[in-house]
């Protein structure tokens, strides 16, 4: 990123930060940009705590339900932000966003509320960073991706894989440089054992959730504890499963590397196979094909048993005339075909002596701070070139309604075709109208 130096220097976290990624400072003239949070969960501190890293923000608001993660991300905020003004907490995004003017919102709610709170917020005038998938159904990725048009905003989605160092490397040296030759397959697989699944019972609601709030627009389920971490993406009624989780992100950075757009087709079968004692109703088994006109990307996820390769547990491989690239969040292997060749290893970047806060911050995927800091630095030079980030809405929406898409077509039997000008699945009105999901009172689908 071409973009010089003025306004980082007076913080040395920022000026450290900008050294060690490689990148100039953003030209910001006048205040920090001011910056909201929606949804004060796991992912959503650590993308705000990797944003203060890069850049001179002023965190103006937190939202959550939850008054307990409220408390707990003030509490961090407190400790690291340079300005000692504390951000307003609030338990309503609507209120957060009339009261407060944002520059920047963040959003790492769950996933049945990225619609309306990515809407709302670039109709308040935001540039928007917001989790992947970037939605729960078809019909409310076109409305996002709509609005961002329409009230031109900048909006990045959280398939940080574009911005991973090793697998910009793996890119360039591999496949743009044709070592792999003609691309004939490619595969994606999570064999992670993450389907949360039990049988708490039923308990009153504590007084420090607002759980009307954190249900919003999805089914109101029986209360039976806390769905924060892990405990929600076991239900398909907040997301889409596995597929929706994980596919998503191995999906987009075959989509990203190799230049594809919209599937021509997509098949899906599967269940629940093995874990059937839980109130889970995700998938445990389930596989997908995305169909391009020259090859195939094949998806595979089990929560159960041995990954079929003990080093790419979560992975994808493209296989090509003249070799193999092997690639995942925390390696890639280039594999070729011809025995006189040498094989090329990419390590993942960890960058734990240069920001040694992210080792002891909890539950911190170290091996995916450094590519969400590259992440949040791309975001901020297209808010500042006004610009498309690499990370777009329209790619998030691709992969996301891919995906979605899988979900529908394992649900209905068959394969499906979509037409995203025309927004229905091409001679198949069962399953056009599973594009939208109901919402329930009083709010409404942004369709």
């Amino acid at each position: 990123m071409n973009i010089s130096r003025r306004r980082f220097l007076h913080t040395s976290a920022a000026s450290l930060a900008l050294s060690t990624l490689g990148a100039d400072a953003l030209d910001i003239t006048g205040q920090p940009r001011r910056v909201g949070l929606i949804g004060a969960g796991w992912y959503g501190k650590s993308d705000l705590w990797r944003l203060m890293q890069v850049a001179p923000v002023e965190v103006v608001s937190i939202c959550d339900p939850d008054k307990h993660m409220l408390a707990g991300a003030a509490e961090i905020h407190s400790q690291r932000a340079k300005s000692k003004v504390a951000p307003r907490l609030f338990g309503d995004y609507r209120e957060m966003l009339r009261e407060q003017k944002h520059d920047l919102v963040l959003i790492g709610s769950p996933d049945h509320w990225h619609a309306l709170h990515m809407i709302a917020a670039v109709e308040a005038g935001a540039d928007v960073y917001c989790q992947k998938p970037i939605s729960s159904d078809v019909s409310e990725g076109e409305a996002m991706l709509a609005s961002a048009r329409k009230h031109q905003r900048v909006v990045q989605i959280g398939t940080q894989r574009k911005s991973t160092p090793h697998l910009i490397d793996a890119k360039k040296q591999i496949i743009d440089a044709g070592l792999l030759g003609a691309i004939g397959h490619v595969d994606m697989c999570c064999y992670f054992h993450m389907r949360a699944n039990g049988n708490p019972p039923v308990e009153p609601v504590p007084d420090f959730l607002d759980y009307e709030m954190w249900t919003g627009p999805a089914p109101l389920r029986p209360y039976d504890g806390l769905p924060h971490k892990r405990w929600w993406r076991t239900f398909m009624e907040y997301g889409n499963g596995i597929v929706g989780d994980m596919c998503v992100h191995m999906f987009d950075t075959a989509r990203w590397m190799l230049d594809l757009g919209w599937p021509r087709r997509i098949t899906s079968s599967g269940g629940i196979f093995v874990q059937r004692d839980g109130k889970s109703n995700i998938s445990d088994t389930q596989s997908a094909v995305f169909e391009y006109e020259h090859f195939n990307c094949n998806w595979q996820h089990r929560t159960w048993g041995l990954p079929t390769d003990p080093d790419y547990p979560w992975a994808l491989f493209i296989h090509g005339e003249k070799g193999v690239l092997k690639a995942s969040t925390m390696r890639a292997d280039f594999i070729p075909h011809d025995k006189n060749a040498k094989p090329i290893h990419f390590d993942c970047l960890f960058e734990r002596e240069q920001f040694p806060e992210d080792v002891t911050e909890k539950d911190n995927e170290l091996n995916a701070a450094p590519a969400t800091r590259r992440h949040m630095l791309d975001f901020l030079a297209a808010v500042e070139k006004r610009s498309k980030p690499i990370a777009d809405i329209e790619q998030g929406h691709i992969s996301t309604a891919s995906c979605i898409l899988a979900n529908v077509a394992m649900k209905v039997g068959r394969p499906l075709t979509y037409d995203p000008a025309k927004r229905v699945v091409i001679g198949d009105a069962e399953s056009t109208q599973l594009l939208t999901r109901p919402y329930r009172a009083p709010w409404q689908h942004p369709v």
